[in-house]
């Protein structure tokens, strides 16, 4: 996936309890993907996130956070930090597989496969309009409010 693909007909129910169409998101809809739960970085983006909800729904988009952890280990996450984005559990790889974000990595010479971290800026009609790879987090929540807002 790339800016101007249009996302796939992909439907999943989130943390929240609603259910998502990545191709008919009916307003902005920003995914973001991350390695795994309650890690340090991972745990950072969250909350980076979580503090900018209000001005992302202000914006007019969502926010959804996307890795390959079960439901239950969100569940957990999300209320040990008190986020407020709601996240997608992967299990299956659909979603990853589909935005190419299930990458071979390397650590110490280790080749593994893992979820790189990157986001996607989709608008209503479900088309990528913006598209982050490799994301450092510090200050990245805020570039993409500010990409959604401009």
């Amino acid at each position: 996936m790339t800016i101007g693909d249009k996302a796939p007909t992909i439907s999943t129910v989130l943390s929240d309890g609603s259910t998502l169409d990545l191709a008919a998101p009916g307003g902005k809809l920003v995914l973001y993907f991350y390695p795994k739960d309650d890690t340090s970085g991972c745990t950072r983006e969250a909350q980076d996130f979580t503090a900018m909800a209000a001005d992302f729904a202000a914006a007019g988009a969502k926010v959804v956070g996307v890795s390959r952890d079960e439901m239950k280990k969100h569940d957990k996450f999300i209320a040990k930090y008190d986020l407020a984005v709601p996240l997608a559990a992967d299990t299956d790889g659909a979603i990853s597989d589909a935005f190419g974000t299930w990458v071979e990595k390397s650590m110490y010479g280790r080749k593994y496969m893992g979820m790189e971290r990157a986001t996607f800026l989709i608008d209503a009609d479900g088309k990528i309009v913006r598209e982050w790879r490799k994301v450092k987090v510090p200050g990245h929540a805020a570039e993409v409010l500010a990409a959604v807002k401009g």
